[in-house]
């Protein structure tokens, strides 16, 4: 395909479909791929554990996109951030949280923030946020990995986010997380911190982590929480001091005894933690998306009519589930699908059409809303079985409301689950704009 079909074909959203159905020319050569992302990775034997640990991690296929849906997903992104950043809403999820929610985390805004989103021929649909998104750094090595080994590449799209070198624009937005917090030396120490964290299925991405700080002139180390001391006013791991922590922790709230150390030492403002537990309930907790699609709480809490517009088209509507109404939740479920309130991970999560009865019972004594159903986006590809349909969603990395990188996850199932042979994450490719006549 010509680069002048391809930019043709733009035009039309029906034809990114077709692509997405069809194309198939621009799958990886495994070889290729190891080869650059050994390079990418710039440590012997990663690209290795990677694959080991994590063998559908990586799709052989991209995901294409157009224009109009990375700009609604943006529109989206803005009526929600404009929305969190008002004091109507701070004030109503703040006043009775949790002391730690309380906390004025200094500034920081709270790296790596995922709006994920499924999309359709002309609608895109906000299913979830969350705070600790993982994949950002690998989604940005796989895209530079299959531009050097997949030239065609750069005939027919370009990738969708952020361009250049995205490493060097994580280590900034850490130091800016820093300096927000009022901090005037240079930040000197990070510590990568998740609950066993050499048993986590993103293991790899820690290590590229910590090789990305070192070659920016930072200490980094990967630890669990219970490694943490918090003494002398500074928290440490095996005698280094902390400046900052990056937080993978599921543990959002720092309740568990393992994260005492951490609890006490954000506490005290003795380190700069990221992303922090008040940004996970001012935007994470499922139970703001039924705040979001509600129009009464959004007229109430001041919200312009043009932003109320973006936010009820574009995220689907929410409830929390009421056992008053369990009889009509019941008849609609088939339409809706159920998600734990503070879940994560598509943990404890399911489709209406799904659920069995004793499933039903569970999710009315638990702490659970509900959310319309959106059909995710479809890319046919293949895998050592044979031709296989895919289904994905949309992940964009944003960062003080600007978005980073946009990446997609394939998978089959009910939800996201990097356990499908063929799927994984994939780089996202949108048809570059026309490019104008020159006049005369």
């Amino acid at each position: 395909m010509t680069e002048t079909v391809a930019n043709a074909l733009c035009d039309y959203p029906e034809a990114l479909t077709a692509l997405n159905r069809e194309c198939f020319c621009l799958s990886l050569d495994e070889t290729a791929l190891s080869q650059a992302l050994e390079a990418e990775l710039g440590e012997p034997g990663l690209y290795q554990l990677t694959r080991t640990r994590c063998p559908y991690l990586f799709s052989a296929q991209p995901v294409f996109v157009t224009q109009a849906h990375l700009r609604r997903m943006g529109a989206v992104i803005d009526a929600v951030e404009s929305v969190v950043n008002s004091p109507p809403w701070r004030e109503h999820l703040l006043h009775a949280a949790d002391d730690i929610v309380q906390h004025d985390p200094r500034g920081a805004k709270s790296v790596f923030m995922g709006y994920d989103f499924h999309i359709g021929a002309d609608a895109v649909g906000l299913i979830e946020i969350n705070t600790n998104a993982g994949g950002a750094l690998l989604n940005a090595v796989l895209a530079r990995a299959q531009r050097a080994c997949c030239p065609d590449i750069t005939q027919l799209a370009v990738p969708a986010g952020t361009e250049g070198t995205l490493d060097q624009a994580i280590v900034a937005m850490f130091q800016r997380e820093w300096r927000l917090s009022g901090q005037r030396r240079p930040l000197a120490t990070v510590a990568i911190v998740d609950e066993r964290p050499n048993e986590q299925y993103l293991y790899p991405e820690f290590v590229l982590f910590r090789e990305v700080f070192q070659r920016h002139g930072i200490a980094a180390v990967i630890a669990a929480p219970e490694q943490l001391r918090f003494d002398g006013g500074a928290l440490q791991v095996d005698g280094l001091a902390i400046d900052l922590v990056y937080n993978r922790l599921t543990d959002f709230l720092l309740e568990q005894p393992a994260s005492a150390a951490l609890r006490e030492a954000y506490l005290a403002d003795a380190v700069v933690l990221t992303p922090h537990p008040q940004a996970h309930a001012l935007y994470a907790d499922k139970r703001n998306l039924a705040l979001l699609t509600d129009p009464d709480t959004l007229a109430a809490m001041g919200v312009p009519g043009a932003i109320q517009q973006v936010l009820l088209a574009g995220i689907p509507h929410t409830e929390v589930v009421d056992p008053a109404h369990a009889d009509r939740l019941w008849a609609a479920r088939k339409g809706l699908f159920f998600k734990p309130a503070a879940g994560y991970g598509s943990k404890a999560a399911w489709r209406g059409d799904k659920i069995t009865r004793r499933v039903w019972g569970e999710i009315l004594a638990g702490d659970y809303v509900a959310q319309a159903l959106v059909p995710p986006g479809e890319r046919h590809g293949s895998s050592d079985l044979g031709p296989l349909l895919f289904k994905y969603d949309l992940r964009n990395y944003v960062y003080d409301g600007a978005v980073q990188w946009v990446a997609a996850r394939l998978y089959q199932g009910q939800t996201t689950n990097f356990r499908t042979p063929g799927g994984g994450f994939a780089p996202v490719y949108s048809c570059r704009p026309p490019v104008p006549a020159i006049p005369g």
